[in-house]
């Protein structure tokens, strides 16, 4: 019972790290289907940045049992007390720090100039297109978020 627990709690800490992204290339399901606003601008530059990890709580709860479970096995009673308490403790630091580590990601800042004049600068995930200065690109933003993609090529005025 105990192993199984500890599988579950391993398990359902590695779901949750895995769930933070800011990939252009990923579209949240409540996204779909939404109007987005869209606006023009180039691409100023682009530098390499890491977005830091989440610290929910998630971790170190889930390390924290994880330890208890593990440490309380240990010698008798109270040897196995002390142990369970010291093994949440360290678990739960452990916990944190996996959590931490795995919703760390490396991310884009792309600076951006807008056919207005206004600079503005946004930071995603790195996603399947590489951009560079002097590209133009579009802006989307949806429900709050905003990505930026490579514009499509000009095929000149949409005929109807």
């Amino acid at each position: 019972m105990k192993k199984i627990l500890i599988s579950a709690s391993i398990v359902a800490m590695a779901a949750l790290t895995a769930c933070s992204t800011s990939n252009p290339d990923m579209i949240q399901r409540g996204d779909a289907q939404r109007l987005s606003q869209v606006q023009e601008a180039t691409v100023l530059s682009v530098r390499t940045v890491t977005v830091d990890g989440s610290q929910s709580g998630v971790g170190a709860v889930t390390g924290g049992v994880v330890g208890a479970i593990a440490g309380s096995t240990a010698g008798g009673r109270r040897e196995g007390q002390i142990v369970g308490v010291l093994g949440a403790v360290a678990g739960a630091l452990v916990g944190n720090a996996i959590e931490r580590s795995g919703t760390r990601e490396e991310s884009l800042e792309i600076l951006l100039q807008m056919r207005n004049g206004e600079r503005r600068s946004i930071v995603q995930g790195k996603g399947g297109e590489s951009l560079q200065a002097g590209d133009a690109v579009i802006i989307t933003t949806t429900g709050g978020k905003t990505r930026v993609t490579r514009a499509p090529a000009n095929q000149g005025p949409a005929r109807y």
